[in-house]
């Protein structure tokens, strides 16, 4: 549908249109599609980098977005798991809760 607003319309659009139009064009609509790795690695990558990070604002929408990507349940619960040697337990620890509200929200 032509009408329906993407999620970074939905989220800040409405406060920062050219924020949410460069996350829609440039992010989702050229960097995402790049040919280099897949929807599904660009999505574990993605995951890995927002967990290591904290990023954890974010976590919660790519978790989803890796979900549908095929990233299994399974392999999202090792990459934090693998994590927690690399960029420490407390980063992997918050991660969790994130993870099953994500795997409760998407019925895993």
């Amino acid at each position: 549908m032509a009408d329906e607003q993407t999620p970074a319309q939905k989220a800040y659009a409405d406060i920062a249109p050219d924020f949410a139009d460069l996350s829609d064009r440039v992010l989702f609509g050229e960097v995402w599609k790049r040919p280099g790795l897949s929807p599904r690695d660009r999505s574990l990558v993605t995951v890995a980098a927002l967990i290591a990070t904290y990023r954890h604002n974010e976590l919660p929408g790519h978790v989803a977005r890796a979900l549908a990507n095929g990233v299994s349940k399974d392999e999202l619960v090792e990459t934090v798991t693998h994590l927690a040697f690399y960029s420490g337990w407390p980063t992997a620890n918050t991660a969790i809760p994130v993870l099953r509200q994500a795997f409760t929200n998407a019925g895993v």
